[in-house]
């Protein structure tokens, strides 16, 4: 029997605000600019829309895909069954400082976190540093707990928003939100944020826009940022960098179709223009097996695969590698 998707549109865009949209590209969301239609795509207006949103596609047995900024995803070429929320739910709210001149600021999940960097630094209030000229929006820095080796977003948290399985809208505190390295609860069980309250220290102006420009330099001369990418593909590994295991593998400037391994940084895999999900994938899969075979390392991915290509990975299939259609590096 074929799903009627225009009726399941129109029956949830009478529960909620914001718009709803029917096999909606999505390569036009994420910074890789790669990836299919969305089933249905949705942009919830308020707290209440979104968790009305999953309750109603829990009801429905569709599976939901969560999407914040698009800056760490690989969508699959077909694209995403079932509901892709996009969350956008913006705005920055500055607490009154305390005693010790520590400072407050509940931000929604949808700003741009580019923005929350430098508002604070320009307001004198320091944490954040780390984070600038990370793309993506607040909501996906969280979930991912975004930063450096200088440090990360979960550190300044005090609690987050949520919205849980049941449709509940939720605060959990930094203890419970298990924040890891690249990781968090959120992450692990595709919890939505809604939004989150982080507690900042005063400091110099001038001297927190400088670490931010120097950190923001740093990234401008050692990363692609020229081309369409994910971020880092892979996490680095206790004791080492994935970039440099990578490259030690020789794996610099290999490409597949249109997707290449930065000649740059070798843990980024860069778009030059057309490139599909299938030849990011093909790529990945060259870098881990090298990796594992040569060092005896497990790469773990940064990058969250969605879809079919999640339940492709790991790549234990020996003969994936002889079909993946490579090319040496140019």
């Amino acid at each position: 029997m074929a799903v009627d998707r225009e009726a399941m549109a129109r029956e949830l865009q009478g529960l909620v605000q914001g718009a709803v949209r029917v096999a909606e590209p999505l390569a036009r969301y994420t910074t890789f600019r790669i990836g299919g239609p969305a089933e249905l795509l949705v942009e919830p207006a308020a707290e209440d829309d979104l968790a009305r949103t999953l309750t109603w596609a829990r009801e429905r047995g569709l599976p939901v895909t969560l999407l914040g900024g698009g800056s760490n995803v690989l969508v699959p070429d077909e694209g995403l069954p079932g509901v892709v929320v996009r969350i956008g739910l913006d705005g920055i709210r500055w607490e009154p400082p305390d005693p010790q001149g520590r400072r407050g600021v509940v931000v929604g999940a949808g700003t741009v976190l580019a923005r929350l960097v430098h508002e604070a630094a320009r307001r004198g209030f320091r944490g954040l540093e780390p984070c600038a000229g990370i793309p993506g929006t607040v909501g996906g820095a969280l979930v991912m707990n975004a930063g450096t080796r200088h440090g990360s977003i979960g550190q300044v948290v005090d609690w987050v928003r949520v919205v849980e399985p049941a449709g509940r809208v939720a605060r959990w505190s930094r203890e419970e939100c298990g924040f890891a390295y690249r990781s968090s609860r959120m992450q692990k069980e595709a919890v939505p944020v809604v939004a989150a309250r982080l507690v900042l220290e005063p400091g110099d102006p001038r001297v927190i826009l400088e670490e931010i420009r120097r950190h923001t330099a740093y990234r401008q001369r050692t990363q692609p940022l020229r081309y369409p990418n994910c971020g880092s593909v892979f996490k680095n590994p206790p004791g080492d960098a994935s970039g440099r295991l990578i490259e030690a593998c020789g794996l610099k400037g290999l490409r597949h179709g249109q997707a290449q391994i930065s000649e740059q940084h070798a843990n980024f895999i860069i778009n030059l223009g057309g490139a599909r999900a299938e030849d990011v994938l093909a790529l990945m899969t060259t870098a881990w097996r090298c990796v594992r075979d040569r060092f005896g390392i497990t790469l773990e991915p940064e990058v969250r695969l969605l879809g079919s290509l999640a339940r492709r990975w790991p790549p234990e299939a020996p003969e994936r590698d002889a079909a993946s259609g490579a090319t040496e590096p140019a």
